[in-house]
């Protein structure tokens, strides 16, 4: 594992693949990668793409990619997609959709399934940014899984985070209420030649004027104009990838970066914690037959999760 971690660092996009492939898979030992190239990581501005079912966010992150390529940035992207529940992998293959970008040195997509997670992000994700980050990426776009409301968790990975609404869909700001609000630096108003766009982006911008200061940066509203003419699409999405790249700068110039870094690395230890503690306890109980055992006397109401927690604990954390 450590030779994996070293050809990663040297640059070896296959043994990249490998790494994420390791890390969605939890084959044992993979952590001896991570360590050996977490050293070079805190270099990359990921961006983070959610919305709900159906907003368009693939779409929207292919042809970011282009515009970022325009500038001559390189860009990883990884698009959680649902776990498949036959096969534990990604069932939607984002990828899919960004063939175009297939022949792009500059340019590494990978699809990960979320494996039930409920915030709309597989653990792996935050370990695989990891990854991308050390192929010297400059922008990574993390791309959720569409929740809706659960999707909050993105704040913990990503420097940058963009909601994207579609008119139509039914009570988008209820939705904002519900968390998406707390976490968007920069609104996105897809699928703009629909009808009730007007009205979805003066009601999105009331909240957003009502909203708690957010600390000096002003919460962007912008609409992006229908795939269906190229041009106007592009030229749209041009202007998102301005937006974030102002927000990227305002993060720097005003100190703000370590703060959300603070928070990315705060998540990504309990994560670890929890993998390297918890995790291998959890595999243990399964082997033996005790969780069934624990489970059958819950529901016969013998006892009850606190006391089985804490003998659990007794047995395990001496």
């Amino acid at each position: 594992m450590k030779e994996l971690g070293q050809k990663v660092l040297a640059g070896d996009i296959r043994a990249a693949s490998r790494l994420i492939r390791n890390l969605e898979d939890q084959i044992p030992n993979t952590h001896i990668a991570m360590q050996e190239i977490f050293h070079k990581t805190g270099n990359s501005h990921v961006v983070g793409i959610t919305g709900a079912p159906g907003a368009g966010k693939s779409t929207l992150t292919d042809e970011l990619i282009s515009a970022y390529r325009k500038k001559e940035n390189t860009v990883g992207v990884l698009a959680v997609d649902p776990t498949s529940p036959f096969t534990g992998g990604a069932l939607l293959g984002d990828r899919i959709r960004m063939l175009r970008h297939a022949e792009d040195k500059g340019v590494f997509v990978r699809s990960m399934a979320t494996r039930g997670a409920m915030g709309g992000i597989s653990k792996a994700v935050g370990e695989g940014i990891h990854v991308m980050d050390v192929l010297g990426k400059d922008k990574i776009i993390v791309e959720t899984v569409g929740v809706g409301q659960q999707e909050v968790e993105i704040i913990n990975h990503a420097h940058t985070v963009i909601v994207v609404l579609v008119p139509g869909m039914g009570d988008e700001i209820q939705a904002l209420k519900a968390g998406l609000m707390e976490i968007a630096d920069i609104f996105v108003i897809n699928k703009a030649d629909r009808e009730g766009a007007g009205k979805l982006y003066k009601e999105t911008l009331n909240m957003v004027n009502m909203a708690k200061d957010s600390g000096g940066w002003k919460i962007p509203v912008l609409m992006v104009e229908t795939v269906l003419e190229p041009n106007k699409f592009a030229e749209s999405v041009e202007v998102l990838r301005d937006k974030i790249d102002e927000h990227y700068q305002y993060l720097t110039d005003n100190k703000l970066l370590s703060e959300r870094m603070r928070r990315k690395t705060t998540a990504e230890l309990n994560e670890a914690v929890w993998s390297t503690i918890l995790q291998p306890i959890l595999n243990d109980l399964n082997a033996a037959g005790e969780m069934n055992k624990m489970i059958d006397q819950l529901l016969a109401k013998e006892t009850n999760p606190y006391s089985l927690a804490a003998e659990v604990a007794r047995r395990y954390m001496k």
